[in-house]
């Protein structure tokens, strides 16, 4: 298991409420029930799904996968107890099949990924995640590596700018945004987040803003996104991670936006379909779908749940399990 510095004890109280915990346990135990099974957490967090599959499975070995450190170093704390079978890894989820490599695992049984933002990163200030809080714009995962948004901000031309807004934030109003953003920073670069907001309300309709929300959620989504490249390591680490699901072996995603969420729906209902031409008169084995669907669309949370945690309120949960051996194996073990 990685060595990472330990926080004091009570860093991990109340600030991780896992989303849909029971609606995940449900898709992934039928897996889990052999001595030896393999649970790979994509996406680790603060490790409260972790927890909860290494409690009810004592014959069940973690890896868990973080970008972020600060995560992981929380996470260790977390699983302290279940130590002797849990392998932590300072990665992007993208990284999946070498992280698998070097532990010597061809394939695994369980698979989950917790897509989007932590609340981690939301609740730490300095983070600059949340537009609600005046901090400086990082949006970085991981902290050690990569642009930052003020990067984004102030290098990016307005063709660009304005794509990623609208790409990846959904924005309306992107092209109007990134022509005041490229004509504030010319007066002075970007730093913090305060001034980005303030930009936004000037810049958004009133009558949008009162329909919309706050002004600036989508444009701090597209800045993380783009910050984080999560939807291009997304697209790359999902077709690995189905690659390395043994038969029989489960995989649940939880997205909690409609780009991810549609990565996800793609890659699983293509595999859970036949590739057989239309016209073929049998349907050959190795045309035959590799997947079965465990949810049908996408599940969402409870009232119970929205209630007690409103972070839920975008999530869909898909879930599938393996039903035979892959079209194209690739990324054995070294």
């Amino acid at each position: 298991m990685m060595t990472t510095h330990q926080p004091p004890a009570d860093e991990t109280t109340g600030r991780h409420l896992p989303v849909m915990p029971a609606e995940v346990a449900e898709h992934l135990a039928p897996a889990l029930t052999a001595d030896g099974a393999v649970h790979v957490d994509g996406t680790l967090g603060l490790g409260g799904h972790a927890e909860a599959v290494l409690s009810a499975h004592p014959g069940v070995r973690l890896v868990g996968i973080d970008r972020d450190p600060q995560a992981l170093a929380l996470a260790e704390q977390r699983l302290a107890p279940f130590a002797d079978r849990v392998d932590l890894v300072h990665a992007v989820n993208d990284e999946l099949g070498e992280v698998l490599d070097d532990l010597g695992l061809a394939t695994v049984d369980s698979i989950f990924f917790d897509l989007g933002v932590s609340s981690l990163q939301l609740d730490e200030s300095e983070r600059g995640f949340a537009y609600a809080q005046d901090a400086p714009l990082d949006m970085r995962m991981d902290p050690t590596v990569g642009i930052t948004a003020a990067e984004v901000l102030n290098t990016y031309p307005q063709d660009r700018l304005a794509r990623v807004l609208a790409e990846l934030g959904e924005e309306r109003f992107a092209r109007r945004i990134a022509a005041a953003v490229v004509r504030e920073r010319e007066r002075a670069p970007f730093e913090r987040s305060a001034r980005l907001v303030e930009l936004l309300r000037e810049s958004i309709p009133a009558a949008s803003q009162r329909a919309g929300g706050h002004p600036g959620k989508r444009t701090f989504q597209a800045l993380r996104i783009e910050v984080n490249a999560e939807l291009v390591t997304w697209q790359r680490a999902l077709p690995v991670a189905l690659q390395r699901l043994a038969v029989g072996g489960r995989i649940a995603v939880l997205s909690f936006h409609s780009l991810e969420d549609r990565i996800t729906k793609r890659a699983l209902t293509a595999a859970a379909r036949s590739s057989a031409p239309v016209d073929l008169p049998v349907e050959l084995p190795e045309h035959a779908p590799e997947l079965r669907l465990l949810t049908r669309g996408a599940q969402t949370p409870t009232a119970a749940e929205l209630a007690e945690n409103p972070r839920s309120a975008s999530v869909r949960l898909r879930a599938a399990e393996r039903i035979r051996p892959p079209r194209r194996p690739e990324g054995t073990a070294r």
